[in-house]
C-alpha cells in the first residue's frame, strides 16, 4: 500500500474499489442536510456557482458588524506584492488592550467566500467570550488568482498586523492563525511559510476541517464521494482552480497544499478538528499525526457523524455546540498559558 507523504494515509487508484460504506451521519445533522440541495462544483458550473454564492452571501456593512456599538470594526488596506489586500479588523468595544488576536482566513474552497460574512459568528462566539481581537483577510480567490497569490496575501497581512500591533491594540506575542476549510489550509500554510521565512511566530494554529491535500485520493475522499457537502468532485474542481497547470504535478508546493510538507518541525501548537463523515477526514488526521511525529503539539478532534461544515448547516445541533465548546476551550487555554508565561507577575 502506498503512503501519502509518509503520513500513513492510504493513497492510490485502488482506493475507489477498496473503500467501504460511508460512516453514518449524525441524526440531527442528517435532518438539517436533508433540506440542502447539494450540487458538486465542476469546472463547467464554477463561474455560475461563484456568482450564485456571491449573491447568497452578501457582505455585511461595517455599521451592521458594529452591532449598535458592541464592536469596533474598520477596514485596512495593506500592500501585498504590488496590490493591496483588505483586512477587516474587529474587537469588542470598550475592552482595553493589548488583546490577543485571531488572524482568520475564511472558507469557501479557495473559490468562494469573503472576509466580512464570517465576522458576526466569530465576534459572537470567540471574540466576546475570549476578549480577543479578530482580523479577517479578504484574500484573492481562484481561478482569477492562482497560487501563490492567496497565501502571499495572507502572509503580507499577517506580517503587517504583527508589525503594527501597538497601533492595532493587539499583543504580537498572542496571535493565533485560524481558518475553516480552505481557510484552515491557508492557516496551516501560513504557519509553514512564516516559519521558513523567519517571520512573526504565531502562538497557535486553529485548523477547522482544513483543506490540505490536492491529491484528493484518501479513503475518506472516496467514501464520501457524492455524500459529503463538499465531496471529491468539488474538491478536485477547487484545487484545479487554485493550481492551474500545476494541478496533479509531483512538486506542488506545501504552501499551497500543506499535506505535501516533508518537515513539520518547529510549528506552533495546532488544534485540528474534522468530521468522521467528511472528505477531509483522513488528510486532517494524517496531518495531526505528522505534527506529533515531528515532535510538535496537536490536539485532534474527529467528531463522530459530522460532515463538512456541520456547525454552519446545523449550528444548534448538539454536535455543533460540543465542537464550538472544544475549540473555545483550546483557544482559552493557549491564550491564558501564554499570558502567564509572558507576564508572570500578573
Amino acid at each position: 500500500m502506498d503512503l501519502a507523504s509518509g503520513f500513513g494515509v492510504p493513497s492510490g487508484p485502488h482506493l475507489s474499489s477498496t473503500a467501504r460504506g460511508a460512516p453514518p451521519i449524525d441524526a440531527e445533522l442528517g435532518a438539517a442536510l436533508g433540506r440542502l440541495k447539494a450540487e458538486p462544483f465542476t469546472p463547467e458550473n464554477l463561474v455560475a456557482r461563484q456568482e450564485r454564492d456571491a449573491a447568497a452571501r452578501p457582505r455585511p456593512a461595517l455599521k451592521d458588524l458594529r452591532a449598535d456599538g458592541h464592536f469596533e470594526v474598520e477596514e485596512l488596506r495593506v500592500p501585498s506584492g504590488g496590490q493591496d489586500v483588505t483586512l477587516v479588523s474587529a474587537r469588542p468595544a470598550g475592552v482595553g488592550g493589548p488583546l490577543p488576536l485571531l488572524f482568520y482566513l475564511h472558507g469557501g474552497g479557495m473559490i468562494m467566500g469573503n472576509a466580512w460574512s464570517v465576522l458576526p459568528r466569530l465576534l459572537r462566539e470567540l471574540a466576546l467570550p475570549l476578549k480577543s481581537a479578530v482580523i479577517s483577510v479578504e484574500y484573492p480567490l481562484a481561478p482569477q488568482t492562482r497560487h501563490p497569490g492567496p497565501i502571499e496575501a495572507c502572509y503580507s497581512g499577517f506580517v503587517w498586523a504583527a508589525a503594527h500591533a501597538s497601533e492595532l491594540g493587539i499583543d504580537a506575542a498572542r496571535i493565533v492563525v485560524a481558518g475553516k476549510s480552505a481557510g484552515g489550509g491557508l492557516a496551516a500554510a501560513l504557519a509553514l511559510l512564516t516559519r521558513d521565512r523567519g517571520g512573526p511566530v504565531p502562538l497557535g494554529q486553529l485548523l477547522l476541517s482544513p483543506m490540505l491535500d490536492d491529491r484528493n485520493n484518501t479513503c475518506s475522499s472516496h467514501q464520501m464521494a457524492g455524500i459529503d457537502t463538499w465531496d471529491r468532485t468539488s474538491n478536485s474542481t477547487a484545487w484545479q482552480a487554485l493550481l492551474g497547470d500545476q494541478y496533479g504535478a509531483d512538486d506542488v508546493s506545501p504552501y499551497a497544499a500543506p499535506a505535501r510538507a516533508t518537515d513539520l518541525s518547529g510549528l506552533p501548537p495546532a488544534y485540528i478538528e474534522v468530521g468522521s463523515a467528511e472528505t477531509f477526514r483522513d488528510e486532517d488526521v494524517a496531518y495531526a499525526n505528522a505534527l506529533w511525529r515531528a515532535g510538535g503539539r496537536a490536539e485532534l478532534h474527529v467528531w463522530s457523524g459530522a460532515c463538512h461544515g456541520f456547525d454552519t448547516y446545523a449550528p444548534q445541533a448538539t454536535l455543533s455546540q460540543d465542537a464550538r465548546d472544544a475549540r473555545t476551550r483550546w483557544l482559552r487555554r493557549i491564550l491564558e498559558q501564554s499570558a502567564v508565561s509572558n507576564h508572570p507577575a500578573r
